[in-house]
């Protein structure tokens, strides 16, 4: 990314703002989510190499920035434009700040590009994972399969503050099928198990 700013400096951001490790292993887990679509959108738009990268790297930064300021700020008149003010002080591109915005609905912000759904469709569903992983007896995403997600989403008293409702949103703004979302979105976090810390006991 442009002036040196990319995961590093973004991972960097999101340890000095987040002191909480549940919010900072939910920044990993969007940012793992939302850096798959990243790539799967760099490959439908032809790019390669470098390019590709730079493209990917973008959503996950924007994954990783997302809720940076919540800990601090956490009221709807703060989050999350007290981290777009920052963000846009220090120069990252305008692209994600827009994201940003948009992933909270309350700020007005429409989804316009491939990045900003699917910063919001992976939010709320990277969230819902991370809990369908951690009641497995094991604590491992690696058992968490997509029939048990779908099952869950309609347990009503399972992780009750994930608005199942901003996941079927996500899916049908990135014209896919729920199934085909959560499929995607557990393959990410399969794939970065233990670094997110969903490996297993």
């Amino acid at each position: 990314m442009s002036n040196g700013l990319g995961r590093g400096q973004a991972l960097a951001l999101l340890e000095e703002w987040t002191k909480g490790e549940s919010l900072r292993k939910h920044g990993l887990a969007v940012s793992v989510c939302t850096e798959s679509y990243g790539w799967r959108e760099a490959e439908r738009l032809g790019l390669s190499g470098a390019e590709a990268e730079a493209f990917a790297e973008r959503y996950a930064s924007a994954g990783l920035l997302h809720d940076m300021d919540y800990e601090r700020h956490p009221t709807e008149e703060e989050h999350p434009f007290v981290g777009v003010k920052h963000l846009r002080e220090q120069g990252w591109p305008e692209e994600m700040m827009h994201a940003i915005l948009a992933h909270a609905d309350y700020t007005g912000t429409p989804f316009e590009t491939h990045l900003d759904k699917a910063l919001f469709a992976c939010d709320e569903l990277a969230g819902f994972l991370t809990a369908c992983a951690l009641v497995k007896p094991s604590k491992s995403i690696g058992e968490v399969e997509v029939a048990g997600v779908k099952k869950k989403m309609k347990d009503k008293g399972f992780a009750r503050a994930v608005k199942r409702e901003d996941i079927t949103k996500g899916a049908e703004l990135l014209g896919i099928s729920v199934e085909e979302h959560i499929g995607n979105c557990l393959k990410a976090m399969q794939e970065r198990a233990a670094e997110l810390g969903l490996a297993g006991a």
